[in-house]
């Protein structure tokens, strides 16, 4: 029978609650354990606010510790009996009717080829189901560079012929991307978000099987109360050093978290943006993002959309669950350092905005508020850790340079006080945070060997080799990261201009751009150990766990982003995931296929290929419109004569757009660089084409571009 909903509120209740007595409780010993640890035992302002960060953090640090605890009994007593796939047999969903549902894929300046055959092989895999009749696919582009979109459209044509999907898969770019990916997914749905009743959203990283798919939306038929069912996506294809570290991580540890979130957050889940399936009607309904209109950051449009839909979803009445049972859902990491904290640099500014939307909204859930909570400390923790170091470098200031002070600031009452040492409570609540961090580890590996998965990851030393290389490297990472992160918030709350090295792009990071990067950070923690080292012996020892890796962060971001270090280990079986096992499953192995196909594309511009391949352009002229109205037509003459007279690198990225829409420019174009002299641009293209030999002929797929 199916679980009513105020059924799993009582037992979600119970859950939280549990959860938090946990967290409270052990953060209040832990901070009474600080208190009596300091000399004054909390008598100066500068220990009261040590005590306070620290409690903060160390609660934050207790919810992840309890929730994978969670995570381990439930797996150990046969898994939550209460998730949402357990109200329903297999025999049941499978005898479920489909409803139609779009695939959505929103692209921004992505790989095209790579993104895009990743589509192809999802495609691929819904085919094997036999139910491809009830699925339509939506490529929607906000892609600004004309190189890019066009080359988008060829092998989105390229793809509708291969896959015989005519009118099944279209692509639709918008010319004004407002809003970012939620604007984008918003605007598809005001125009066709009726043609179907379920959306599943996939990021250009994404990968998920047909059979995972066709179950989610049986689900959400059998659920009518569902507004969002999330997977847990799991990291697959990692190269380098650092993307396995990841890929390992996710893989093994994310086993025992997502257990134990789903069994806490239930029907109040959070939505990751992807690999999720949504009911289309409740969130166009009620899901639309307002802009803020708070002060800073916390004003203007919202940028990371997907909390916030969830949380709306869950005002409304409907539910969002985290199902774990659901397989097969991919996605994968940034190959470096460098391109993991420019991403978080992007996600960052979001998950403080949320701090406003949780204060602000009415009317939402408390696990949502909770949510966004969570997702700000994410960021907001590293520049509290920062800012507890700083007071422990100024109490140990205090404390080795001025004399002792026995009525300090803050101090009340006609007796002294007496700096007092403890050293074994000071060990003790070291070790305590450091279970804190790493016994769910360990609880890994424990769940492994209870159900006999560990050689699926090599056996169980390698796993235990591989569990405790990945604790080094991310002791390694944790200050480089707290610095970066607190830049980042900086950044982002007070609107500082300051100067950081660019994207790495590449798959591996190079030292000149690592050290344009790490230098601040090293620079810092230089300085730090110094200071520390001229205050006293064991205070700089205590400074060596943050200093040291703030001192390697250049050799170690460059290191980690090679990829010979991780197919080293790969040889050794160390850092290994279920999924570099043969066989692969085939949507994978058509992925990786695919990708290969694809792998080499034509040195020439997109742009250049449109104006002299003849099957390109009429293609191109199809998918564009007739522009040429009031002023736009001499603007559109000149710059195609301009075009034809110099080359496309004489126009701006606007000019190219704007002659790439227009249908009559287009077929201007060609029919010019055709007639063109042989010394001029054009002519000379066109010579050395001829010798390298012409682009492959491409026919016009019957299929819709919207």
């Amino acid at each position: 029978m199916p679980l009513r909903a105020h059924r799993w509120r009582h037992i979600a209740f119970f859950r939280r609650t549990l959860l938090i007595l946990f967290v409270l409780g052990q953060t209040a010993v832990a901070s009474y354990y600080l208190l009596w640890v300091l000399p004054y035992h909390g008598g100066t302002w500068v220990e009261i606010g040590m005590t306070a960060l620290f409690a903060i953090l160390y609660a934050w640090i207790a919810v992840g510790f309890w929730t994978a605890v969670f995570g381990f009994f439930l797996r150990l007593t046969g898994g939550d009996r209460h998730a949402l796939l357990r109200r329903h047999s297999e025999e049941i969903l499978t005898a479920t009717p489909l409803a139609k549902t779009a695939i959505v894929l929103p692209i921004y300046h992505e790989p095209v080829q790579w993104t895009l055959s990743g589509l192809r092989a999802v495609y691929r895999d819904i085919e094997r189901t036999g139910l491809i009749e009830h699925f339509e696919f939506y490529i929607l582009s906000d892609s600004r560079d004309p190189d890019v979109w066009l080359e988008e459209q060829r092998v989105w044509a390229e793809l509708v012929s291969e896959l015989g999907a005519e009118g099944r898969l279209f692509y639709r770019r918008r010319s004004v991307n407002l809003n970012y990916k939620s604007g984008n997914v918003a605007d598809f749905l005001r125009r066709w978000g009726r043609r179907c009743r379920y959306m599943v959203v996939l990021d250009a990283d994404s990968l998920l099987a047909g059979d995972t798919i066709v179950r989610m939306v049986r689900l959400m038929e059998r659920e009518p109360g569902v507004g969002i069912l999330q997977t847990n996506p799991t990291i697959i294809n990692a190269e380098s050093f650092f993307a396995r570290i990841q890929q390992f991580a996710n893989r093994f540890y994310s086993t025992l978290f997502a257990t134990g979130l789903s069994a806490i957050q239930m029907g109040d889940a959070a939505f990751w943006g992807h690999n999720a399936i949504l009911r289309i009607e409740p969130f166009m309904k009620h899901c639309g993002l307002p802009k803020l209109r708070g002060p800073g950051i916390f004003g203007g449009p919202i940028m990371s959309h997907d909390f916030v839909e969830a949380a709306f979803m869950g005002r409304a009445g409907y539910e969002v669950w985290l199902e774990t049972g659901l397989g097969n859902s991919f996605e994968e990491s940034p190959p470096t350092l460098e391109d993991e904290l420019t991403r978080d640099f992007r996600w960052a500014k979001g998950n403080l905005q949320h701090l406003w939307v949780m204060l602000r909204e009415p009317g939402l859930r408390f696990a949502h508020r909770m949510a966004f909570l969570n997702g700000a400390m994410a960021y907001l923790a590293s520049p509290l850790w920062l800012g507890f170091l700083v007071l422990t470098t100024i109490e140990a200031a205090r404390m080795t340079l001025a004399p002792i002070e026995y009525f300090p600031e803050g101090h009340q009452g006609p007796f002294p006080l007496w700096p007092e040492w403890r050293p074994g409570w000071a060990l003790i609540l070291a070790l305590s945070t450091f279970a804190l961090l790493f016994l769910p580890k360990f609880l890994a590996l424990l769940d492994a060997l209870c159900h006999r998965y560990a050689r699926d990851f090599g056996g169980f030393l390698k796993l235990f080799g591989s569990v405790l290389l990945e604790i080094v490297i991310s002791i390694l990472l944790a200050p480089v990261r707290m610095w970066a992160h607190s830049r980042h918030v900086l950044v982002a709350l007070f609107g500082l201009s300051l100067s950081w090295a660019g994207q790495n792009r590449t798959e591996e990071t190079t030292w000149r751009k690592a050290l344009a990067a790490q230098f601040p950070g090293m620079l810092v923690g230089g300085c730090w150990s110094a200071f520390a080292w001229s205050l006293d012996t064991m205070f700089f020892l205590w400074s060596l766990p943050v200093a040291i890796p703030l001192l390697l962060a250049a050799p170690t971001a460059v290191f980690i982003s090679r990829r010979g270090p991780g197919d080293a280990l790969r040889g050794f079986d160390l850092l290994r995931v279920p999924e570099e096992k043969e066989p692969l499953r085939p949507m994978l192995a058509d992925a990786r296929r695919f990708r290969q196909e694809r792998g080499s594309s034509d040195a020439w511009p997109p742009f250049e290929q449109v104006v002299l391949d003849p099957h390109l352009n009429r293609l191109h002229q199809a998918l564009a419109r007739d522009h040429r109205r009031g002023p736009r037509r001499k603007h559109l003459e000149t710059a195609v004569a301009r075009c034809l007279a110099d080359g496309p690198e004489v126009l701006n990225r606007s000019e190219l757009s704007s002659i790439a829409r227009d249908r009559q420019s287009l077929a201007a174009l060609h029919e010019g660089a055709w007639r063109a002299p042989d010394n001029s641009y054009w002519g000379q293209r066109l010579r050395r084409k001829s010798l390298q030999g012409s682009v492959g002929s491409l026919a016009q797929p019957e299929g819709g571009a919207t």
